[in-house]
């Protein structure tokens, strides 16, 4: 278990309700969610009732509930000594990172790294996913958020932050809510135009002997997203594209069980990797 988690439980248990608590958190609703299940995982026991997104905590989840505040605030308490000894970083670092990770994965990771250390300036640049780890090797970012390849270049140091599922996204209008419903002769598809996204959608219709009657291929999963919302057809996405999209209440997400998850983390150029403020984000 780690601080963090114990946090997010510790929010959790106020508010009772995960929708809050994912947003006070600045993470998203299934990563608040896989948390506190590894959090009942290496408890042993049940920390909360779930009933839809409200939760109570158990007579175990009360128990605990007096540990993890006791160990936050010892580690908060830990963290400002270190700080006071710790000489300010100053200057400025770059991140990149996509709209959606901007929204659901960077504040809190930036929140955390403002708290101790003020003085450094972040430049955010957002754009395709796709390019997170050339903009890192080319030297146009610092430090980047970026999906896990197969075949990560030699010169990228990658720390993981969260597993991610695809989801099978279709218009709200059709009325389908599960994945056997699905004919895919009769469907059009929308397909990832680059990127991990692509390999993954592709290998899974091979590995399942579907050919996809591709509408359009178009980048950027929160694309597919409105074009899907639109009726122009059904796609696949990471489901954290949902949890910050404005077209979410017009789309149903289907999950699909064997599907390849998203590893998402933090990388940047091994040349770079022992700079004090780069050093610094890693080690959040």
């Amino acid at each position: 278990m780690d601080i963090k988690s114990l946090a997010m439980f510790n929010h959790l248990a106020q508010s009772l309700h995960f929708g809050q608590t994912a947003k006070a958190m600045f993470v998203t609703p299934s990563t608040l969610s896989r948390a506190i299940q590894r959090l009942e995982q290496d408890a042993g026991a049940t920390l909360f009732q779930r009933n839809n997104r409200k939760v109570s905590l158990t007579p175990e989840g009360r128990l605990f509930l007096s540990f993890s505040i006791e160990t936050v605030q010892q580690w908060q308490s830990l963290q400002s000594q270190l700080a006071q000894q710790t000489q300010y970083l100053t200057g400025e670092m770059s991140v990149y990172c996509s709209v959606t990770a901007a929204h659901s994965h960077l504040p809190g990771m930036l929140n955390q790294f403002r708290a101790q250390h003020p003085q450094v300036d972040i430049k955010l640049v957002t754009g395709d996913p796709a390019l997170s780890i050339q903009k890192v090797l080319d030297g146009q970012a610092d430090v980047a958020i970026s999906i896990k390849t197969p075949q990560m270049h030699p010169d990228i140091r990658f720390k993981a932050i969260d597993d991610v599922p695809l989801v099978l996204v279709v218009p709200k209008s059709l009325g389908i809510r599960h994945l056997r419903q699905i004919k895919w002769d009769q469907h059009q598809i929308i397909m990832p135009e680059s990127g991990p996204s692509k390999r993954i959608v592709h290998h899974w219709f091979a590995e399942h002997n579907i050919r996809p009657k591709v509408y359009a291929s178009v980048g950027g999963n929160e694309a597919i997203v409105s074009m899907v919302a639109l009726g122009f057809g059904i796609g696949i996405v990471p489901s954290i594209v949902l949890d910050n999209s404005a077209q979410s209440n017009q789309v149903i997400a289907i999950n699909i069980d064997d599907i390849e998850s998203y590893q998402i983390g933090l990388c940047c150029h091994t040349r770079k990797q022992d700079e004090p403020m780069i050093k610094a984000m890693f080690e959040l």
